[in-house]
């Protein structure tokens, strides 16, 4: 599964979709997304799991800027996202990263 990503037209805003597969998920009850976006905090947003056992929500983040991110599983294992646009190095290791810095948009 890709990170996909469609700009807004009316505002400087890129709704992305992250995807966690069932593979990297593993027996996973619960997955956040961490990252610059909402200030690292763990509990902040929640993916929805799927039938299929993957995980994934969509999030508006303001374009124009890259942000860092990864999945915390469980409460207590982190994972990156295999689909990230690039990896840069963290304090806890690499941390994936989603670009929204430009694109065009999508009528949404």
């Amino acid at each position: 599964m890709a990170i996909k990503k469609r700009y807004l037209k009316s505002k400087p805003v890129c709704k992305v979709t992250f995807s966690l597969p069932k593979e990297a998920a593993g027996p996973a009850k619960t997955v956040c997304i961490v990252g610059d976006f909402n200030n690292w905090k763990k509990k902040g947003n929640s993916l929805r799991k799927l039938k299929n056992g993957s995980f994934k929500i969509d999030l508006d983040l303001p374009s124009g800027r890259e942000y860092q991110f990864r999945y915390l599983i469980d409460n207590s294992r982190w994972e990156n996202d295999w689909a990230a646009d690039k990896y840069v190095p963290g304090p806890y290791g690499d941390n994936s990263v989603v670009d929204v810095s430009g694109g065009i948009a999508d009528e949404v």
